[in-house]
Order: structure tokens, then sequence, then C-alpha cells
């Protein structure tokens, strides 16, 4: 077994794709392939499956990254020690939600590749749900949320920014031009909204059911852009955070509703696994993130 197998197939583990995992280490694919089929006959074991086109990880794969997130991340170490004073190298994975990465991680991402442009920074997408999970799994070194407050006795929480969640419609809808709402005008209109398990889908359910109001019509999407660009072709009323929507609102394309939603207290917050060493990268991209985000540095309640 070597160390670049195990590099390799943490990689494809994290991107599960073969293809995606030999662009980010500079191998062609059939390289990728040869080592995963060296390592799963050495193991014995098959650490994926093949569904398809997709590529998702066994049982024994999901063990078996647990133990070489720690073999990588002690060699790691180990090299920061003896390097201390050189450019850092290696690799960062980040998840986020769609939301997070098209409107926070850019600038983030900006500033990390500015300061560590030896380091390889792999970002994977993840329904905000599985977010935590991909920590407790090895699958991310920091992941970013849109949810409540997180409390959590085996995460790291650190709350960046409050988003402020509206209701949008297109501006020709006939709740547009309204100075008022009342819970009544929603009768018989169309939701926009992201799927039930979504955090903040759940919050505006509960909001509406202490208003009274059931028998919502929903239409429900994974992309906040599909939700916004529904909107604004007058399908029915979007619930977006505003950062989503701030350029179609100057262009005139939505208008955000006179509605306030209670009890929303809805954040962007940075998480990574507590037990996880803080490696100089990971502590870089931290500070990176701290230095972008006007609001960062305060601790969660109850993390």
């Amino acid at each position: 077994m070597e160390l670049r197998q195990l590099n390799t197939f943490r990689t494809v583990a994290s991107t599960l794709n073969f293809s995606r995992a030999a662009e980010a280490l500079n191998y062609v694919p059939s390289n990728v392939t040869m080592q995963m089929k060296a390592l799963e006959d050495e193991l014995g074991v098959r650490l994926f499956d093949r569904l398809g086109k997709q590529l998702v990880l066994t049982t024994e794969g999901k063990r078996f990254l647990t133990h070489v997130h720690d073999v990588l991340d002690k060699l790691d170490e180990a090299r920061s020690a003896v390097h201390d004073n050189e450019q850092l190298t290696g690799t960062l994975t980040v998840s986020a939600n769609e939301v997070v990465c098209a409107y926070r991680l850019p600038a983030v991402f900006r500033r990390f590749r500015s300061q560590y442009p030896g380091v390889r920074l792999i970002f994977r997408s993840v329904p905000n749900q599985a977010l935590r999970q991909a920590l407790f799994d090895g699958a991310a070194d920091v992941v970013f949320i849109l949810d409540e407050p997180v409390r959590s006795t085996g995460l790291a929480v650190e709350p960046l920014l409050e988003e402020n969640f509206r209701l949008f419609a297109a501006s020709d809808h006939p709740l547009a031009t309204r100075a008022e709402l009342q819970p009544d005008d929603f009768h018989g209109e169309i939701f926009l909204t992201n799927e039930k398990g979504c955090p903040y889908r759940t919050m505006f359910d509960r909001s509406f059911e202490k208003e009274g109001i059931d028998s919502l019509t929903y239409l429900e999407f994974q992309s906040a852009e599909a939700i916004k660009q529904c909107a604004i072709s007058g399908i029915g009323i979007a619930f977006l955070p505003q950062i989503v929507t701030e350029a179609e609102v100057a262009r005139g394309e939505l208008v955000a509703l006179p509605w306030q939603i209670p009890d929303l207290r809805v954040y962007t917050q940075m998480l990574w696994h507590k037990d996880k060493w803080l490696s100089p990268i990971m502590t870089g991209f931290i500070e990176a993130v701290r230095e972008v985000s006007p609001k960062a540095g305060t601790t969660a309640p109850g993390s």
C-alpha cells in the first residue's frame, strides 16, 4: 500500500468522480482507476460501487476513509513540523450548499488562494442537511451551513453572518404592489421552496403554521437558482435568502413582499470536527474566512 494510493483514494472519495480526481491530482484518469483497483485488490474489499455513472463509497470504503484521513493528517502534521517556514502545500476539502458556495465563498477562496497558492483546494457541493455528517465521515475538512445556531458537542461552530430570508414575487404579481399583506392573501398562491428536510424550509413551514395558514400549495426544488427563475417567470412566490435576489430586485425583476417571517434566525456558519488536527492549511483557511466575513469570530450558542 502506497501513500499516493491513499491520497488518490481520499481525493476520489471527496469528488466521487475519477475524472475530477485525476484533474485535481494531475493524473490521467486511467492512472486513478489502476491505483484504486490495486488498492481494492490489496485490501480484498470493494471501496466504491459504480452505479451507472454514479460513484458511491461502500460501507468498507467509508470505514477505510476514516483511517486514511487520520494517516494523511498525521503525515501533514509531520511535514509541517520539519518545514515550518516553507510555503504550505497539501489538500483542503471544503463543502457547502449551493447558496453559500455561490454567494459567500468566492471571496474566501480568492483570499485563500492568494495567500496559499501551493494548496490544492477541493470544493464539493453538498445538501445542507448532509453537511455535518460529512465532517463525521471525514469527507470534508471544513463545511458551511445555513441553519439556526448549531449546537454540537463534537463540532466546532463559528457563526459568520445572519441571513435575511424573505418572500419574493415577480414585479407584475398581484401581491407585488400591496403595502401590507394578511394571511388570507396567500390562499391559492403557489410557494416555491426547498424540499422538505431543508432546515430553513422547516422554519418556513413552522412560521406559517403559527399564523394559521395551512393547505399551502408548493413547488419544491433543490436549487435556489431554479426557485428564483420560476418566481421571475410568475409561477409563484419564492422563499429565499435576500443575498440570492439582490441583483434581480435591483433590476426590478423581483419584489420583496411586505411579509415578515417571525422567529426565523438563520446563520451562515463554519464548522469543523473538534477532534481534527488544525493543520497550518486549515488554520490558514479559517483565518481567511474570518478576514473576509465582517461578523466572524463569535461562538455559536451552546457550541
